[in-house]
C-alpha cells in the first residue's frame, strides 16, 4: 500500500495520462470495451509498483505497462499479432457545411480502417509517435527497441499507412469515380 505521500504524487504524476493509456490500449486491442479494462488493469499495476518508480518520464513508464498489459492480455485470448514483424508489407480548413462534416467523418473511418489493418508492431509505434507524441528515446523506452529500429519501423508504418490511403483513391480515378 502507498504511503500518503507516494499517493499523492502518484496522483500528480502518473494519472494526468490515463488517457493516453486508454488511447494505446484501443489501438492495440482494437476495442473499447477491453481497452478500459486493460487500461484500469495496467493503472493498478502502476499504482502497485508506484514506490518502485524512480524520477523520470511517467509517460513512458506507464505506457510501457499498458503495452505489456495489452500483449498479456491478447496471449491469453490467442488474437496475438506478431509485433516482432516489422516487415514491410493537412487539408485546408473549411467552414462546417453538411458535406465538410460528411467527408471529414468518411475521411477519419478511412483513416481508423488503414490504421487498424497496419501490423501491430507498426500500428503500436505510429499511435505512440503521432497520437500521443512520444519521442523516438520513449518509443523506444516503451517498446524495449532500439531507437534506430523504432526510426526504421516509423518511417514503414507511416509509407504502408499512406500507400493503403492513397491506394483507393488511384483505383477511383482510374474508374471515373
Amino acid at each position: 500500500m502507498l504511503q500518503a505521500e507516494d499517493k499523492q504524487r502518484f496522483e500528480t504524476t502518473v494519472l494526468p495520462h490515463l488517457d493516453a493509456a486508454y488511447n494505446l490500449a484501443r489501438w492495440l486491442l482494437r476495442n473499447p470495451a477491453d481497452a478500459q479494462d486493460v487500461a484500469q488493469e495496467a493503472m493498478l499495476r502502476a499504482f502497485r509498483f508506484f514506490p518502485d518508480f524512480r524520477a523520470g518520464n511517467a509517460r513512458a513508464w506507464l505506457l510501457q505497462i499498458v503495452r505489456n498489459c495489452c500483449y498479456t492480455w491478447l496471449q491469453k485470448r490467442n488474437v496475438f499479432d506478431d509485433l516482432d514483424d516489422l516487415a514491410e508489407s493537412a487539408l485546408p480548413t473549411e467552414p462546417h457545411t453538411p458535406e465538410s462534416l460528411a467527408l471529414a467523418s468518411a475521411d477519419r473511418q478511412r483513416l481508423t480502417v488503414a490504421l487498424e489493418a497496419l501490423p501491430a508492431a507498426f500500428r503500436e509505434i505510429l499511435i505512440l509517435r503521432e497520437l500521443e507524441g512520444c519521442s523516438y528515446k520513449e518509443i523506444a523506452a516503451i517498446t524495449g527497441r532500439p531507437i534506430g529500429t523504432v526510426m526504421s519501423a516509423l518511417a514503414r508504418a507511416r509509407r504502408q499507412l499512406r500507400t493503403s490511403l492513397v491506394q483507393p483513391s488511384q483505383m477511383e480515378a482510374r474508374h471515373g469515380l
